[in-house]
């Protein structure tokens, strides 16, 4: 076979402009993220009608809590690699059930231990949707487009988040806990059915495979996309990967040490901080005085300010020293924790500053990607990302498991005081590297993705 006959899907793709068949496939992407991210925040915004019907002190929740993301963690490594094995659409759809199942059993839990165990099982199929939806969007989107099209995928969590807290905050009084877990739980396996029909599989995932049904299939995509026809005989290819594998080892060789472990802090403290307070923000809301239906609205408003913050964050941040911007943002997140821990009943203000921690808290999620791009060199990047993740997942496991005590033992106040601390440590370990090619590097990523 010469070169003449192939032709590389990505560069097809990048030739073109984003087309209605594109738009279908980011559209479904987008609204499984927002069943995933409604999923994800069920038990945070049902949380205190949960306690209230088994009887049970705040503390009891975060064992629920943190078995959900110890699944999702799970799900992250494995359904991710389910995916490159048999293909992004079905490992998506098998994903998107067993969330949707668990979380419909949910409903019909009759203790606390059948709600963490089902919590765990949604966590799976969760975690392991998020990395492959992911993947199948940014391959179907022009590389000029892709940082936006991943943030824009990614911004379905929130607002799934979002549209949890509006319906809990209305319909919890009338439909109960079981109510918003029966609804969780059928949205998503309703939409297993225009999955079906509509989804498309991996163009890249095909190519690998070698064989001609794959091609033909590629090419009746491919005629949806690319205005120019596309003769007979051709074959689709996508470039093998230019660099292998880097080793964890490589990010503690070459002077990387440093920067590799306050890197590593930062991810670490910052979603200690950000899940603690997604977690359990209904929960200490409620215990402050606030009446149980208006609690879930502090995740409506945090969710929205987030995402208001996360859009242009992410044309912004290639143009600007991604160092000095978080030191910034933790200085303001830090602000808040305290304005947060003396607002007392002071609802106004404590409802802005739940806004401003969708910025000051959990705008940082945007821009840690562009930090690490800025830290290591082209072929440790992958790596370096993986592992920072994998620090961050280890912190929201951290910060859903220790919100309950510091509730317990601290009351409101404390618990909001308590937050300022892992922001505080974040801060430092952003003050601590020293970086010289943030901006660059910034818009190497934007070109990259």
């Amino acid at each position: 076979m010469n070169a003449a006959t192939q032709w590389s899907i990505p560069t097809l793709i990048d030739n073109e402009r984003l087309g209605a068949f594109q738009w279908r496939v980011l559209a479904l992407c987008f609204v499984i993220a927002l069943f995933d991210g409604f999923d994800t925040q069920a038990i945070a915004f049902t949380g205190p009608a949960i306690l209230a019907a088994f009887n049970l002190p705040a503390g009891s929740l975060a064992p629920i809590l943190t078995a959900g993301i110890v699944g999702m963690t799970i799900g992250a490594m494995t359904l991710g690699m389910v995916g490159d094995r048999i293909g992004r659409r079905p490992t998506i759809m098998l994903s998107l059930a067993i969330f949707g199942i668990a979380t419909l059993a949910t409903a019909w839990s009759t203790d606390t231990n059948h709600i963490l165990v089902l919590r765990f099982i949604a966590g799976v199929g969760m975690g392991g949707c998020t990395p492959v939806l992911l993947a199948l969007a940014a391959e179907y989107g022009p590389a000029r487009y892709r940082g936006a099209i991943m943030t824009g995928v990614l911004l379905g969590l929130p607002a799934g988040a979002m549209l949890g807290g509006l319906l809990a905050a209305r319909m919890l009084p009338v439909i109960g806990w079981e109510g918003i877990f029966i609804v969780g739980g059928v949205a998503p396996l309703a939409m297993l059915v225009l999955l079906a029909l509509m989804l498309p599989e991996s163009l890249y995932f095909r190519a690998t495979r070698g064989d001609d049904h794959g091609q033909r299939y590629i090419a009746n995509v491919l005629a949806k996309i690319v205005s120019r026809p596309l003769p007979a005989g051709v074959r689709f290819t996508v470039p093998e990967a230019s660099v292998a594998r880097a080793s964890v080892r490589a990010l503690f060789s070459d002077g990387n040490a440093g920067k590799t472990l306050a890197i590593w802090a930062i991810y670490l403290l910052n979603w200690v901080a950000w899940f603690m307070l997604l977690s359990w923000l209904p929960t200490v809301l409620k215990a402050a005085g606030l009446p149980a239906a208006d609690a879930p609205l502090g995740t409506v408003i945090v969710n929205a300010v987030f995402i208001i913050c996360a859009i242009p964050l992410s044309f912004f941040l290639p143009r600007v020293d991604t160092r000095r911007l978080l030191v910034a943002m933790f200085a303001v997140g830090i602000l808040v924790a305290l304005g947060l821990g003396f607002a007392g009943q002071n609802w106004a203000l404590v409802f802005v500053l739940i806004g401003v921690a969708g910025f000051g808290v959990g705008g940082q999620q945007i821009a840690l990607n562009y930090l690490i791009v800025g830290a290591y060199p082209t072929a440790l990047r992958a790596t370096a990302t993986g592992w920072a993740i994998g620090m961050g997942r280890a912190g929201a496991i951290l910060g859903s498991a220790i919100g309950g005590s510091i509730l317990a033992s601290g009351g409101p106040q404390g618990f909001f005081l308590a937050l300022a601390v892992p922001l505080i440590g974040a801060g430092i370990a952003v003050l601590s590297l020293k970086l010289s090619r943030d901006q660059a590097a910034g818009a190497e990523l934007s070109a990259s993705h």
